[in-house]
């Protein structure tokens, strides 16, 4: 697997892929939907409601906190995750960006 050359390509472009690689799993599709849907959540209730192995679920609320769509607290021994408001919105405006530059106005077939 070749190396990615992140230089050629814009910061909003690196962003959003990186954004979408994070996204491009289920599992955390699934995540994202429980949070949205709870509006808070304790890392315990995700093994319940999605049957995957408490270790599983850790790694993918890894990877979302990394990228920042999610956030965590510290309460006793459990972590309390939910969607960080202002990078929800950031993340918004990517995709958005980038959909809302192609029109088919004309409601032709481009191929």
């Amino acid at each position: 697997m070749g190396i990615t050359k992140t230089d050629l390509f814009t910061t909003e472009q690196n962003e959003l892929a990186k954004v979408a690689k994070v996204l491009a799993h289920p599992a955390r599709v699934a995540i994202l939907e429980y949070l949205i849907q709870a509006n808070t959540c304790i890392n315990g209730d995700l093994v319940g409601s999605l049957g995957l192995a408490q270790a599983t679920i850790s790694q993918h609320l890894r990877e979302l906190k990394e990228v920042g769509i999610i956030q965590g607290t510290i309460e006793g021994v459990s972590v309390c995750y939910c969607i960080d408001p202002v990078r929800w919105e950031e993340i918004q405006n990517l995709f958005s960006g980038l959909f809302q530059r192609y029109s088919n106005s004309e409601g032709g077939d481009c191929c």
